[in-house]
């Protein structure tokens, strides 16, 4: 693992905050039998599958608006996140809190910018799976998002990609009151494909997530890299879901036959 004794400056200091995600990519439990049910929905987590790592500039205006160093910033962020996630915290009752834990006091026009800024952290896309989400979309193949996620962030990445909507549901932990990897919440996200959870593929970038989902009866796929995702179907025979509107790499599957 990387720590700030063998990096400097500024990213350093960022992957100390990333060190939270990359201890949860650790390698996940054994993946189910390679004899699959066919896919009838596609169901993603949205941060770290349908986004991207978080973005070093947002953080950085997080760290100016406040005014903390990295230690208690990132302390703060992350005791008080997956409150703000599963509903009990508003977005600004977050910032309040973590602020609070910090030693500080915040105005409104701080909490404001900070939501803003928070939004924008997360904001940076995966491109290769959204565009293959897309393209399950226009092939009409159910598409769905479950995402431990707060109100404030909601709103403000419905409000940035009209992409969202294309969804055919979209399951938001803070509306339920529940948080993955709680089960119930992967049964709301069934309700909501009307999609037997054998006939849905579930990704997520966190392990015991993934492990939940397979619990619920559903196919899951810890995600590391699209590489590293893109091989794990093809070795559970889902290749061909890859190609769906893809009629280059079509072309090309059919040429290597």
């Amino acid at each position: 693992m990387l720590t700030a004794a063998t990096v400097s400056g500024a990213t350093a200091r960022f992957l100390i905050f990333q060190q939270t995600w990359q201890e949860a990519a650790e390698p996940g439990p054994p993946v189910q039998s390679l004899k699959m049910n066919p896919v009838d929905a596609v169901l993603f987590d949205y941060g770290m599958v349908l986004s991207g790592p978080p973005d070093p500039a947002a953080w950085q205006r997080i760290r100016t608006i406040t005014g903390l160093e990295e230690t208690p910033l990132h302390r703060e962020y992350w005791a008080h996140r997956h409150d703000y996630d599963r509903g009990a915290l508003t977005g600004e009752a977050f910032w309040h809190k973590a602020a609070a834990g910090a030693g500080i006091a915040l105005t409104p026009q701080q909490v404001a910018e900070l939501l803003e800024a928070d939004t924008d952290l997360w904001s940076q896309i995966n491109r290769p799976m959204l565009d293959w989400a897309q393209r399950l979309q226009r092939a009409g193949i159910r598409t769905g998002i479950l995402s431990n996620i707060g109100d404030a962030m909601t709103d403000g990445l419905i409000k940035k990609y009209d992409w969202l909507n294309a969804f055919h549901h979209r399951t938001w932990s803070y509306a339920l009151k529940l948080a993955k990897p709680e089960l119930e919440i992967y049964k709301a996200a069934v309700e909501g494909l009307a999609t037997p959870p054998a006939n849905i593929l579930f990704i997520d970038d966190r392990a015991e997530n993934v492990a939940a989902a397979q619990a619920a009866g559903m196919q899951a796929i810890q995600y590391t890299t699209h590489a590293a995702f893109e091989r794990e179907m093809q070795k559970r025979g889902l290749g061909n879901l890859l190609l769906i509107g893809n009629e280059a790499a079509v072309s090309r599957a059919a040429a290597d036959e």
